[in-house]
């Protein structure tokens, strides 16, 4: 078997592996490539493959980064199969026409792209199949796939590929366990090979706890000064993390009655879907809502959904708390209330999502003193605070913990190697010398478009 790593490679997004067996061509995921120009540029260069070629596709979850190509997959050629689990296709419809909008938002005109309509979309969604966790799916003869929780977004999964006398396990994104919402991800019972991300392999998050004290403290402060609160949020898991939270904090009075905005249609969309799945829960979301607990819905809370609504807020009187995308203030509602409130020192502008490199959150979050928002030079004045314990994403004991439970269960030697992927340098380097050191392990990063024999 031939592996190729034309995605998640080197960086954060793009996560895009091709499987190539002796009887099928499986890709792993399909999503956008997100961050700096160089790198965004590569959504709009062919595949390095031919997608008419492609049998299967695998989407681990329904982030844009893992996703967001398959319009451009299927006008490309792709005819075959698309599996996800319940929840992802749930999201994948609002998921897809928000990519559409970005790529031809960030298109150059030797870029343009043909953009496809709602009915073009029914076609791809009419594509996938839905599957349930834990349970062994026969791609075809000698060819079975299981997609098991990963405790990362609602309907996210690390998925086994069995083919040809091997178990190769992709990572996808895991979570952390006793995360809101989500399920924990559940054990894998043994692996040939291993793709592991490693979005925050050199890091150790603060607990839930500490998160949510973290939480309440940026909100007293700026209440304190007379303040707004932006937080930019992406619209799939972390806006829903965040009311889950702020629904705990506002019901046990632990923070001011105050005006809290969800400024994003995208994520209004996507916690209405959020809904439909709550039999995807973890037992304390469920236990919440049998009780009679609305878990997305607390007193000041407002969805701004219309753009009228949305400027409304501007004659809202502070203090006051605006969620809003984009998570990396890349686009969206957000760089509107930035442009309005990151000069006065009053304000506090709180990142709880990864930060690319070359997007404008991370430049930010660097310490830039000005910035360039719509056409207008900002002087950044407001306080600039951070929690990463609101990420989705695992931490390195996270990421270890998983691996190591994984060699448990295989017989002696059976991992022939971890390969670390979907990390910027730093963050794979770091996790690679821990899996070597703690698991004794081989590992390897590959580099973008790498082939491995298998």
């Amino acid at each position: 078997m031939k592996l190729y790593f034309h995605g998640g490679a080197g960086t954060v997004t793009g996560s895009n592996y091709l499987l190539e067996t002796s009887q099928s061509k499986i890709l792993i995921d399909c999503g956008l490539f997100q961050g700096k120009r160089k790198i965004e540029e590569k959504n709009y260069e062919p595949f390095p493959y031919n997608p008419k070629e492609i049998d299967f596709v695998l989407i681990t979850h329904a982030h844009l980064d893992h996703l967001g190509r398959l319009p451009k997959l299927i006008k490309d050629g792709f005819q075959g199969k698309i599996f996800a689990t319940e929840p992802t296709i749930g999201f994948t419809k609002l998921m897809l026409e928000d990519s559409q909008k970005i790529l031809h938002q960030r298109a150059t005109r030797k870029e343009i792209i043909e953009k496809m309509d709602g009915q073009q979309i029914r076609k791809i969604m009419k594509m996938f199949q839905k599957v349930e966790y834990r349970k062994q799916i026969e791609l075809s003869k000698g060819i079975s796939v299981c997609f098991r929780e990963a405790g990362h977004v609602l309907g996210s999964a690390s998925i086994e590929v069995n083919a040809q006398g091997k178990k190769i396990v992709f990572s996808g994104d895991l979570g952390y366990d006793h995360a809101p919402i989500v399920r924990d991800s559940a054990e894998i019972e043994s692996a040939d090979y291993v793709v592991i991300e490693s979005t925050y392999g050199d890091r150790i998050h603060e607990v839930k706890e500490t998160c949510q004290h973290l939480l309440e403290n940026v909100v007293e402060e700026t209440v304190t000064r007379g303040g707004v609160l932006m937080i930019p949020s992406f619209a799939l898991e972390r806006t829903q993390r965040l009311l889950y939270h702020f629904n705990e904090l506002v019901e046990n009075n632990r923070i001011p009655q105050i005006p809290i905005f969800v400024d994003s249609p995208l994520a209004i969309k996507l916690t209405e879907v959020y809904k439909r799945y709550s039999q995807y829960y973890d037992q304390e979301a469920k236990f919440l809502i049998k009780s009679g607990d609305d878990i997305f819905n607390f007193p000041n809370l407002k969805f701004t959904l219309t753009t009228e609504e949305s400027k409304a807020i501007n004659q809202v009187a502070p203090p006051k708390i605006i969620i809003a995308g984009s998570g990396m203030s890349q686009g969206g509602r957000i760089i509107h209330h930035q442009r309005r409130y990151l000069s006065d020192p009053k304000n506090t502008l709180l990142f709880v999502t990864y930060q690319v490199p070359g997007t404008l959150g991370y430049r930010i979050l660097q310490g830039a003193e000005k910035v360039k928002i719509l056409g207008e030079n900002i002087s950044i004045k407001a306080e600039i605070k951070r929690i990463d314990g609101y990420s989705s994403h695992a931490d390195q004991k996270g990421l270890i913990d998983w691996l190591s439970d994984i060699k448990k269960l295989s017989s002696p030697n059976q991992i022939k190697k971890v390969f670390v992927c979907h990390g910027e340098e730093k963050s794979s380097l770091a996790l690679s010398q821990r899996i070597k050191s703690d698991l004794n392990l081989l590992t390897e990063i590959p580099e973008i478009n790498q082939m491995t024999e298998i």
